[in-house]
């Protein structure tokens, strides 16, 4: 293994500018000396409430600053974010990819670090992840779960680090179904088409299709089916209470677990961990990389005066 790449479930890499349309491709024509690559990640820009597939169903997506000319991207600022707390509804900071080599960690989920160096990063030009956030009415009606929070603007701050989220949460929270689906619409649906049409035009939204074809032909081809079948049986015996059994015996009982720390193996294993912990300690002044937003309309004033 080459890389290690920081991927949501509701996220797929889009090769843009590499040959063959390939991720492996792209990452091999990284120079040697640069240890992580960050995709900045365009955003969903769902056409319809009634999404039931977003891979296969959603072509449209809102470019990142970082794919924009500035002045286009501060000049569309409004209208492409439509009331909005921000430009995208959630994170901005995009996902990277890290080169496998020692001491390297994860920084958050947005980023790698290394115990021992600064990693030398490029961001790319083309290549992007696509996040496919908040494409179905029910990724909204969802949010009452996902915490023990009070609906409040403040008690929300503690399981939500992103401002539309924590708008989506209190609105799960507090309103009915009919008034949750007029919110969806207003905040997360694109249908004024001419409103679209002038900012595909300008290069705020784009049109890719690719990822779209690719899954509708999987899905039709029975690829997602037969990977399915085929784990099905692995997954069956990992989950049998034989198994399961099997596995608490050997973790608990002393003789397997001095077989274990007798082995040459985890021995170097174990001087290697002890040697990380050690970098770690002595690396007090890094913290994990949040989901960030994008840079807003105020900062950019904020910055010209």
């Amino acid at each position: 293994m080459d890389w290690i790449i920081h991927l949501d479930t509701d996220e797929l890499l889009y090769p843009g500018g590499a040959a063959e349309y390939s991720v492996r491709r792209l990452l091999a024509e990284v120079p040697r000396d640069v240890d992580m690559v960050i995709f900045p990640n365009y955003e969903s820009s769902v056409e319809h409430d009634n999404i039931k597939d977003p891979f296969s169903e959603v072509s449209m997506f809102k470019r990142n600053y970082d794919h924009l000319p500035k002045d286009t991207y501060f000049g569309m600022y409004k209208e492409a974010t439509r009331g909005n707390p921000n430009y995208f509804l959630t994170y901005g900071n995009g996902k990277s990819a890290a080169r496998i080599q020692d001491h390297l960690r994860p920084n958050g989920a947005h980023r790698w670090h290394n115990y021992a160096k600064s990693p030398n990063e490029i961001k790319l030009e083309e290549a992007a992840v696509l996040h496919y956030t908040y494409t179905k009415f029910s990724d909204l009606t969802s949010r009452r779960d996902r915490c023990g929070c009070k609906p409040t603007k403040e008690d929300v701050k503690r399981c939500f680090m992103l401002d539309f989220d924590r708008a989506a949460f209190i609105i799960a929270s507090t309103a009915s179904e009919e008034e949750m689906l007029r919110w969806y619409n207003e905040r997360v649906v694109w249908t004024d088409k001419q409103l679209n049409l002038k900012l595909l035009r300008k290069g705020v939204l784009t049109r890719i299709y690719t990822p779209m074809t690719i899954v509708q032909s999987l899905r039709e081809s029975g690829v997602f089916t037969s990977a399915i079948t085929a784990g099905q049986p692995a997954v069956n015996a990992k989950l049998s209470p034989k198994e399961t059994n099997a596995q608490s015996q050997n973790v608990t009982a002393p003789g397997n677990m001095t077989r274990v720390v007798r082995s040459t193996d985890s021995k170097a294993s174990g001087r290697k961990i002890l040697q990380a912990v050690d970098l770690a300690f002595s690396d007090t002044n890094v913290t994990a990389v949040p989901p960030l937003s994008p840079p807003s309309l105020d900062e950019h004033r904020h910055h010209s005066e």
